[in-house]
């Protein structure tokens, strides 16, 4: 095992294991082999966490801003220090190769930190409200033990993404990586521990399906941050709902990504391929729905052919890799069974769809996949696959593309690509989604707000905005004379 960490579970400062708890493998996906085992958390390692989050929070929350963000920003110094050892640890966690991770996954983490360490003492002032000879001003409070039940695709990013908002807020977190890949989190509780973040505030414990609801439905717990599937969104929310809970969900998607016929070809080619290849597919913004104006339609698809069966596919370790495998073998056995249904479906599968033929061993490889004459009734232009497989579409005029793009239950992303701003704005105004882009695709600096409409959740991650979802809003009325009543 090659990333064994000293303890299943980081509460109050300090690893702890719980071995009666459900023994969790993680695997490294480029070659099926275990390289760590932990255990998920007991019914105890929660109460434990819970507790020590909620004894930690109100001394925490009695700091100011600038005292709390003065961590934060040393948290994100040390993690750009170890960026190599974290991002191979991401690699392993994860199979993404590693000249992604060393450029996404840790940086965009300590970006987050460095921010809210930044922002948090003018983002948290209140106001003051005149009233006559009366006055009245706001304040915003944290609301204390906050949940972040994280996804395995940017594993340290989220840890980052939930926990620096809610910290300089003056929250506690426990926060809950994914089954798949729970190294990461680890880490990042450990740095935020040395940059002098106290003791209980940052909590990791480790679980599977039974684990998200012991943390959820706990009377002391009193927000919940998901990034996860919509049936997932559902039932979090769902349970949420009924203590009434605050709730951020941030969601899967089928995104529409545009390119009309005056779009510079081979950047439209290239914000397609980022937002369907990069991280294998594995990203929730993707731009899955590919449509393209008739005119360049042939164009478009000979030289995104030439340049997909160009992508480089090999050990992530490699930086010469850029495409790794999937997170694991059931996420590609799913990413399959979507091909095939594409195929029976009557899609044109233009390359891919297989396992790398230079590919052997347990690895869990996968062919970027493209398919054209994708029409929008097909399982694979309706479903979220959540692996390297884009569907291409063909559009006649703008009514119409923005009609069908706008046809899904999902609204969490969308892009265009066009040469005409004043068409590329008109369209974005009308696209039913939560964060979109105008000839780029996918990125995320945490100075913009991220998150979804529709069934992709509400809620926004990094930016201010996300700091309102961590804390609620006290308002004090001042009264400057005697109370008349009548009575």
């Amino acid at each position: 095992m090659r990333a064994q960490p000293k303890a299943s579970h980081f509460i109050d400062g300090e690893y702890v294991e719980d071995a009666a708890g459900t023994v969790i493998e993680s695997i490294y996906p480029a070659t099926g082999e275990v390289i760590a085992r932990l255990h998920a958390a007991t019914p105890a390692i929660v109460e434990k966490a819970i507790a020590a989050a909620k004894r930690a929070q109100p001394e925490w929350a009695a700091m100011s801003p600038t005292a709390r963000g003065r961590i934060l920003k040393r948290a994100a110094e040390i993690m750009r220090e170890r960026n190599r050892e974290l991002s191979e640890l991401e690699t392993l966690d994860t199979g993404k190769p590693i000249q992604e991770t060393i450029v996404a996954d840790p940086t965009s983490g300590a970006d987050s930190l460095e921010f809210f360490g930044g922002v948090a003492p003018a983002a948290l002032n209140g106001a003051y409200i005149p009233l006559g000879q009366d006055f009245a001003y706001t304040k915003r409070v944290p609301l204390g033990v906050c949940v972040g039940i994280g996804a395995w695709n940017y594993p340290q990013q989220i840890a980052c993404w939930k926990g620096a908002p809610a910290l300089v807020a003056g929250n506690a977190m426990v926060f809950k990586p994914s089954e798949n890949t729970p190294l990461g989190a680890l880490k990042i509780a450990e740095i935020l521990i040395e940059a002098g973040l106290p003791k209980g505030l940052f909590n990791v414990i480790q679980g599977d399906r039974s684990t998200g609801p012991l943390l959820v439905n706990h009377p002391d717990v009193a927000k919940v941050s998901l990034t996860g599937s919509v049936p997932t969104g559902r039932r979090v929310a769902g349970a949420a709902a009924a203590e009434l809970k605050h709730v951020t969900m941030e969601l899967g998607g089928k995104s529409p990504l545009i390119v009309f016929d005056d779009a510079d070809l081979e950047s439209a080619i290239g914000g397609a391929m980022l937002g369907n290849f990069y991280s294998t597919g594995q990203v929730c913004s993707n731009g899955t729905r590919v449509f393209v104006q008739k005119k360049i339609k042939d164009a478009f698809l000979s030289r995104l052919k030439e340049r997909t069966e160009a992508i480089v596919i090999g050990d992530p370790m490699d930086e010469a890799t850029q495409l790794g495998p999937m997170v694991s073998k059931a996420q590609r056995d799913k990413v399959f069974s979507y091909i095939e249904k594409g195929k029976a479906e009557g899609a044109r599968l233009l390359t891919g769809g297989g396992i790398p033929n230079h590919v052997s061993g347990e690895g869990t490889y996968i062919q970027p996949t493209v398919f054209a004459d994708v029409t929008d009734g097909m399982t694979i232009a309706r479903e979220e696959i959540f692996g390297p497989v884009m569907c291409v579409l063909d559009f006649d005029d703008e009514a119409e593309v923005v009609a069908r793009a706008n046809a899904t239950e999902f609204g969490l992303s969308a892009g265009v690509f066009t040469a005409d701003l004043t068409r590329a704005h008109r369209v974005v105004d009308r696209l039913e989604a939560g964060t979109l882009w105008i000839n780029t695709y996918n990125l995320c600096p945490v100075e913009i707000p991220f998150g979804g409409s529709k069934q992709s959740g509400f809620g926004r991650e990094n930016s201010v905005a996300a700091l309102d979802h961590y804390t609620e809003l006290k308002t004090v009325y001042v009264g400057m004379g005697p109370v008349e009543a009548p009575y």
